[in-house]
């Protein structure tokens, strides 16, 4: 017989807000951001995921830390907050994962072979000529991706931030705060066309 499940559904100390569920193969897979226990900010810890079968949602599985904020190379300590992620299969067969890091406002991606395997840095969701998109003025602001692949392999990367004022501080001003944004990408799953 198996087990009933309740809410929430993953222990008391594990703490994963703006959760994204995918299922990849037999098994769902919940990625987002990662709080800390009694920490003093959110999306303070590095993204790990967990996993259940389809056929039996009572049996959770602790996959661990699937990237560590340090891996990216424009990590600064201060302000190494792991927003919202999401995580898409590319059209080569490997798991994308998409993420934000601080108050940059530049999509950052990560890839795996495996849906919960040590991602590696991959690179930042870039303009054709190399421009990384956010590291300029005027540059939209990215926050909080999702990504959709159509039925035809076309990448699309959902993203924005808009408050109705910005009360984030003088160094994100330069960031124009338009809503949310689509950019299609190559099947690179990095280049903006």
């Amino acid at each position: 017989m198996k087990q009933q499940v309740f809410n929430p559904y993953l222990p008391s100390w594990e703490y994963i807000p703006d959760g994204e569920p995918y299922v990849f193969g037999d098994r769902l897979y919940i990625y987002g951001s990662h709080d800390k226990f009694d920490g003093d900010q959110f999306c303070m810890n590095d993204y790990v995921c967990w996993s259940a079968p389809t056929d039996d949602l009572s049996q959770w599985r602790y996959e661990g830390v699937i990237y560590r904020k340090d891996q990216d190379p424009r990590y600064l300590e201060k302000e190494a907050f792991m927003f919202a992620p999401d995580v898409q299969k590319g059209p080569d067969g490997r798991y994308y994962l998409y993420y934000i890091q601080g108050g940059e406002g530049i999509m950052a991606v990560a890839v795996c072979d495996e849906p919960a395997g040590q991602y590696e840095f991959y690179g930042y969701v870039r303009s054709q000529d190399g421009h990384i998109i956010g590291a300029q003025e005027g540059d939209i602001d990215q926050f909080d991706p999702g990504v959709f692949i159509d039925d035809d392999g076309r990448v699309f990367l959902y993203t924005g931030f808009g408050p109705k004022e910005d009360k984030r501080g003088a160094n994100f001003h330069w960031r124009p705060f338009e809503g949310g944004y689509v950019i299609e990408l190559e099947a690179d799953m990095l280049t903006a066309k």
